[in-house]
């Protein structure tokens, strides 16, 4: 396989990726996973949370890719583009780290962006915990965030459908 081939592999599944981890969010989190993920939308003084079993999920996810694309797992059987597919689910998941945990909710370091797209992140993620609950919500994506202006009218409106409960400070 070509190194063209392989890096476009590797950045088409970090893309798709997004998607992934959007309908994951929206769909499972707060859906039938909510046991795992309401933690991580309640105060605590933990280090880790339930939550964090889904980091899981993704590494076995990239795990497997790399498995199927090793010689010295499968042999003659490998399936080269798993290697790339691997690698690009790990880059999502490093990225995910990053700014969803690290900046957005400063696990790992401390710095408030006061301009720029990683304010936009941070914005539209605030705005993503500004429900009560699992139902309703905005911004179920982690690397791609819409305007916080146009997320913040998606809440009023669904506060007034009675669709999501949102929090005093986002309502007014």
């Amino acid at each position: 396989m070509s190194t063209l081939a392989a890096c476009l592999i590797v950045i088409a599944t970090f893309l798709v990726m997004e998607g992934v981890a959007w309908s994951s969010h929206k769909y499972v989190m707060h859906g039938f996973g909510w046991a795992w993920h309401r933690d991580h939308h309640e105060p605590h003084d933990r280090l880790l949370e339930k939550n964090d079993l889904f980091a899981l999920v993704g590494a076995a996810m990239s795990i497997s890719m790399f498995a199927l694309g090793s010689p010295l797992v499968l042999g003659a059987d490998a399936w080269a583009p798993g290697t790339w597919i691997g690698l690009g689910i790990l880059c999502y998941g490093v990225v995910y780290s990053l700014i969803h945990d690290g900046l957005v909710h400063q696990r790992w370091f401390r710095w408030v962006p006061r301009r720029g797209y990683a304010k936009r992140l941070v914005q539209a993620h605030r705005l993503h915990h500004a429900t009560i609950g699992k139902e309703g919500g905005v911004s179920f994506g982690f690397v791609f965030a819409r305007d916080p202006a146009v997320l913040k009218q998606e809440l009023k409106a669904q506060s007034a459908r009675g669709i999501a409960v949102v929090r005093e400070a986002v309502a007014d």
